[in-house]
């Protein structure tokens, strides 16, 4: 069941894929959610890097007795920070072959509400 629901995951991701890439202008902002963490990376696919990364194992966030929802609001907050510092304020959303609900759709409003435009 596990290998199947995996399959499924990365046959939509490799369709998302197709469609959406990063610049250096506008990075793409690409989600991974575990069963128990949530991690973003804005990437600039020409160049091959990451501009930026947020997760839900630092110090301040892991410590917090929050739910994993809350920690992804978190997230999402403090890649707004990071990205805005680097002066990037429009990125492409790449939800990684995951649902936009939940989670991921908790770290992408949060980070639309710290500046971030998608």
């Amino acid at each position: 069941m596990a290998s199947f629901k995996l399959e499924r995951r990365n046959k939509i991701k490799a369709s998302i894929r197709t469609r959406v890439s990063g610049t250096a202008e506008k990075p793409r902002m690409s989600v991974f959610r575990s069963n128990k963490q949530i991690s973003v990376q804005l990437i600039d696919d020409v160049k091959g890097v990451t501009l930026a990364s947020a997760t839900s194992m630092v110090k301040g966030i892991a410590e917090l007795k929050e739910t994993k929802t809350q920690k992804a609001e978190k997230v999402g907050e403090q890649i707004a920070k990071a990205a805005l510092e680097k002066g990037i304020s429009q990125v492409v959303f790449d939800r990684n072959g995951f649902l936009y609900h939940g989670r991921i759709k908790a770290l992408a409003e949060a980070a639309r509400k710290g500046g971030l435009k998608f």
